[in-house]
């Protein structure tokens, strides 16, 4: 038997949550399309992000480590691929529609800068005056205009829904404010799912990472709650363990208790608050994914830790600084002389604010490219 994407959006209806959002319900794309024969809306979505360049691009583009440091650590695209698993996850067991959180999850990042947040900071510097710089809405600007895959039209014409959510996605480092999704309302569940599974993915790969570059010592995650708790778990199930085993499975069971949390935070938030509908949800007092009151404060202890002990260790501010300093430099040469640019952000710089053709070009490169341009710019010894 053959499902078309009727009968998957029959599905749909016939099993999600009255207040999950349905493909069929969909709010549509910028440029009408014809309706794709087998996937609904949002797995199509989801392909046509996988199948981007900006999306391949997070392969080498830093999360917390340059990609030089070493082969284990994560990046942007490892990053991505475990918060799409984790919120899928979340979505199926609260029974929403997991193919919307999957793909709110993989272009999340899409508008991530090199060097992290560092790469975001030289931006925001750079465009200072010049419209700002903010990733979210950058993303958005990625899959709306920049990607250029298709004759009849830019970008890659997402559903409302996704681009939603990429606009509104929000965590400690991140408040974005879009004027076209209707600020002071919230996103679907669905993308408030994505931006819980965020927190979940590098609440814990940084622990892990942390522990692997030898920059954070494990016994140090002892003075945090959560750990200590994680820790109990591993040892009731599986006894005493050794070094690199009983540290993987902190982490393993770091994620499972944050999960686990905010399964029945956000279950009783849902009920509480008694929402019946996709309206219901956007129009509530709160945001309803969310976890537990003891779980964010274990999580403001285990963020504190870090903070102090990796993302300020001197290793990793110094590579920071060091991609901020030479961003900038590439910024400014770009802006004094625009013929250093390739011959398709040098036409556009003809007709658009040079500013923004620049950033929008840095902003897309990834950690290497970076690196290799900058010694094309600035090594006399460097072929051009």
């Amino acid at each position: 038997m053959t499902l078309e994407r009727k009968d998957l959006e029959d599905r749909e209806d016939r099993v999600l949550a009255p207040y999950a959002m349905h493909g069929s319900n969909s709010r549509g794309r910028v440029h009408g399309e014809p309706e794709d024969t087998f996937r609904t809306a949002f797995q199509r979505d989801r392909d046509r992000i996988v199948h981007s360049t900006a999306f391949r691009r997070l392969e080498y583009k830093t999360q917390v480590f340059v990609n030089h440091e070493g082969d284990y650590y994560r990046t942007r695209l490892t990053h991505t691929l475990e918060v799409a698993q984790i919120a899928r996850s979340l979505a199926r067991v609260l029974n929403l529609n997991e193919d919307l959180a999957e793909a709110a999850s993989l272009g999340h990042d899409v508008g991530h800068t090199p060097f992290g947040h560092s790469g975001e900071d030289a931006l925001r510097q750079m465009m200072d005056g010049h419209g700002g710089f903010e990733h979210n809405r950058h993303g958005l600007r990625v899959v709306d205009h920049l990607e250029r895959r298709y004759p009849d039209f830019a970008g890659l014409n997402l559903s409302y829904e996704v681009r939603e959510a990429m606009a509104k996605h929000a965590t400690q480092y991140d408040s974005p404010v879009s004027l076209e999704f209707e600020p002071g309302r919230f996103a679907t569940l669905e993308a408030q799912v994505v931006d819980l599974a965020d927190s979940i993915a590098y609440n814990s790969h940084d622990v892990d990472d942390g522990i692997k570059s030898g920059l954070v010592n494990p016994e140090e995650f002892a003075s945090t709650e959560i750990w200590r708790r994680a820790q109990e778990v591993a040892l009731k199930r599986y006894g005493p363990l050794n070094g690199d085993m009983q540290a993987a499975q902190g982490v393993r069971f770091v994620i499972s208790l944050q999960v686990e949390d905010a399964i029945r935070a956000t279950s009783e938030a849902v009920a509480s608050a008694g929402v019946g509908s996709v309206e219901d949800v956007r129009a509530a007092r709160a945001g309803l994914a969310c976890f537990s009151a003891e779980m964010r404060q274990m999580l403001a202890q285990l963020q504190a830790l870090l903070f102090k002990k990796l993302y300020r260790h001197y290793r990793v501010v110094r590579m920071s600084e060091k991609a901020m300093r030479f961003l900038k430099d590439l910024f400014k040469q770009y802006l004094a002389n625009p013929d250093q640019l390739p011959d398709f952000y040098r036409d556009r710089a003809d007709q658009e604010d040079p500013y923004q053709v620049i950033c929008d070009y840095i902003a897309g490169m990834t950690d290497r490219y970076a690196q290799d341009e900058y010694k094309r710019l600035f090594s006399p010894f460097e072929k051009t």
